[in-house]
Parts: C-alpha cells; sequence; structure tokens
C-alpha cells in the first residue's frame, strides 16, 4: 500500500513536468490547420509539425454544417469533427495504428497515451474555435482526475458551454484512432465516469 502511495504521489509531481514538454519540444501554441503540432510516443515523446490543406479542412469541419441548434448538438458535432481530425492526421504521421487507453498498443511506436490524447484534441479544438465553427461552447483549460478510487491520474481535454458555464471532458484517450471522443459533464469523468 505504502508503495502504490509513493507510486501515485510521484506521478502527480511529475504530471505538470510531462504535459509541458509538448511546449518544451517546440509544439505549436497558436495552431492553425495549415501548421500545428501533435504529440505522439507517450506523454509528448514524440511531437510533430503538420498541415491540412483546404479540403481536409472541409471534410473536418463538415459536421458543423448540419445545423446546430443546441449546445447537446453542437458537443456531438464536434465529436465528429475530432475523429475525423485525428483520422486525417493518422494517415499524415503514422498515428492511424492507435489503440484505445493505454495496454492494447503498449510499447509500439505512433501509441498516444492521455497526455498526447487531450494534448492533440486541445489543438483540434482551438483550431475549430479559431475558425468560428462554435457557437455554444469555448474552449478550457485540460483536466486532469486522480485518486485513491479513480486509478492513476488522467488527463482531457475541456470545453466549457457558455450559456451555463458547464465543462465537458473531451476525452479521445478511450478509443482507437478516428473514434469520437467521449464527452461528458466534467464533473462526472472526474468522479471516474468512463464510456464502458
Amino acid at each position: 500500500m505504502v508503495q502504490a502511495v509513493i507510486f501515485f504521489l510521484v506521478g502527480m509531481l511529475a504530471m505538470p513536468v510531462v504535459a509541458d514538454s509538448f511546449t518544451l519540444a517546440g509544439g505549436i501554441t497558436q495552431p492553425t490547420p495549415a501548421r500545428f503540432s501533435i504529440c505522439y510516443d507517450h506523454s509528448c515523446t514524440s511531437v510533430a509539425t503538420d498541415s491540412i490543406n483546404e479540403e481536409e479542412w472541409r471534410r473536418a469541419a463538415a459536421p458543423f454544417s448540419r445545423g446546430v441548434n443546441t449546445a447537446s448538438e453542437e458537443r456531438a458535432v464536434i465529436a465528429d469533427s475530432i475523429a475525423i481530425l485525428e483520422e486525417i492526421v493518422g494517415v499524415h504521421l503514422g498515428t492511424s495504428v492507435d489503440k484505445g487507453g493505454n495496454l492494447a498498443g503498449f510499447g509500439r511506436p505512433k501509441q498516444l497515451d492521455c497526455i498526447d490524447e487531450s494534448t492533440n484534441t486541445n489543438t483540434y479544438l482551438r483550431m475549430l474555435e479559431r475558425d468560428g465553427l462554435f457557437r455554444f461552447h469555448t474552449v478550457a483549460d485540460r483536466s486532469t482526475r486522480f485518486g485513491i478510487f479513480i486509478g492513476m491520474p488522467h488527463t482531457t481535454a475541456v470545453i466549457r458551454e457558455n450559456a451555463t458555464g458547464i465543462r465537458y471532458a473531451v476525452d479521445s484517450w478511450f478509443f482507437d484512432n478516428g473514434q469520437p471522443p467521449y464527452i461528458v459533464k466534467l464533473e462526472d469523468w472526474k468522479s471516474g465516469k468512463d464510456p464502458y
């Protein structure tokens, strides 16, 4: 039990350093479709610069043309756009082999853990927001959950509903590359709720 507590505390102390490795590795902090950074190989060990051409960006933005009338509808559209962006970038950089979670692809190249996933999803969200596609949400800071009953620390991208201020986890870590992320109220996500 003591070893588990020590491991947990050391992991928590390391989280900010790991999360900042994206910036330290030269990650682009003002992403645009023409130039953005992607993390992979667990905790941003590898950071690559990519770009999306106009046709690919139209494809990624297409779900927003379905006629979004509510915040709930917009969250579903955001999930679809993130999946498309993951698929496009996965082909560009070879991360299309990424398996959901940490165990299925553990030790393989081009795999993403929650730090990679949350960083990349945050990048995609910021590009979509910057393009004026959001009506009901704003991109918020990433968030980390942890606790004895929840398990190891886990990080997610976050959006905030403008009208209510409610924050939502946008967590693409649970699923294979190109699948829509799990979007749930952040307070539920922090309590350990998952899509299974």
